[in-house]
């Protein structure tokens, strides 16, 4: 499958690159070779490549920078997803289109499934909807993928910041009244690659098993990691934050398992794996 991949140079999008490279022709872009919100040269960009697939990474994750930067967000995570679709759709493509959990407004107190109404109540949970959305409207060729509290081995993300303020501090403070699923990206791209190439799709929620509270993520980081350090829990209000969080966004792969029979590691014993091979 010939892929053009948006994002490459984050996290993700790096660890994306070398897991499809050993079965696909994956042309890995960013920022620096596209600029998703400039719909001419996507347009041009897709002729020129004629991807079976688009698998979009890119984003604007800054979730408080979202607050004061609006405009930017929805380029970004809006109009940016909505060009792309038009490409693929010209090009008789399919888009997979990364996702967040953010869609949702936490009051919920069981997991979400794939069904369940969105209502963000964040500006960057408002332009991923927005994107989502519009993915929709232009292409039937979709798969839309929501998935949480991501961490991997390349670029910037909650272990690593733990283990960096671990060598700094003899106490960390982390909010415990925040509840989701820490999810790594080898987990997230065991989904990714089940479902492309497949007719199935649609909207599917991508995260490891289980849920825990971000204090309990840092105590569970510091303990596989060998480190001794205090972790003393907050609450999300002192840290007053610009922008709202969920308290609850535990999401339920329902889709994934019960259509493509994938089901991914609990956050624990992925965790564990990650630390093992850090």
């Amino acid at each position: 499958m010939n892929i053009l991949l948006m994002g490459a140079k984050g996290q993700l999008g790096i660890d994306l690159t070398s897991a499809l490279s050993h079965d696909h022709a994956v042309t890995p872009w960013d920022v620096d070779e596209l600029d998703i919100t400039d719909l001419n040269a996507v347009i041009k960009a897709v002729r020129s490549l004629n991807p079976d697939l688009i698998l979009n990474a890119a984003a604007y994750t800054d979730v408080d920078g979202c607050e004061s930067h609006g405009e930017l967000a929805y380029r970004v995570n809006a109009i940016g997803p909505r060009n792309l679709a038009l490409g693929a759709l010209e090009a008789g493509a399919g888009i997979l289109h990364i996702s967040t959990d953010f869609v949702f407004d936490g009051e919920k107190q069981t997991p979400y499934l794939e069904f369940d109404r969105p209502n963000p109540q964040s500006v960057y949970g408002k332009s991923k909807l927005a994107g989502e959305q519009a993915i929709r409207e232009v292409t039937p060729r979709h798969y839309i993928l929501r998935t949480a509290w991501l961490y991997g081995h390349n670029g910037h993300n909650f272990v690593k910041t733990m283990l960096r303020l671990a060598g700094e501090r003899d106490t960390i403070s982390v909010v415990d009244d925040q509840v989701g699923t820490p999810t790594t990206t080898a987990d997230l791209i065991d989904a990714i690659t089940a479902v492309i190439g497949t007719p199935a799709y649609g909207t599917y929620h991508a995260t490891c098993e289980g849920a825990c509270s971000w204090y309990d993520f840092a105590a569970a980081i510091f303990r596989y990691a060998g480190v001794s350090v205090k972790v003393e829990p907050t609450s999300t209000e002192a840290l007053g934050r610009p922008a709202k969080r969920p308290a609850y966004s535990v999401l339920d792969n329902f889709m994934l398992k019960n259509q493509l029979h994938v089901t991914l590691r609990d956050w624990e014993s992925a965790l564990c794996a990650y630390m093992k091979n850090s």
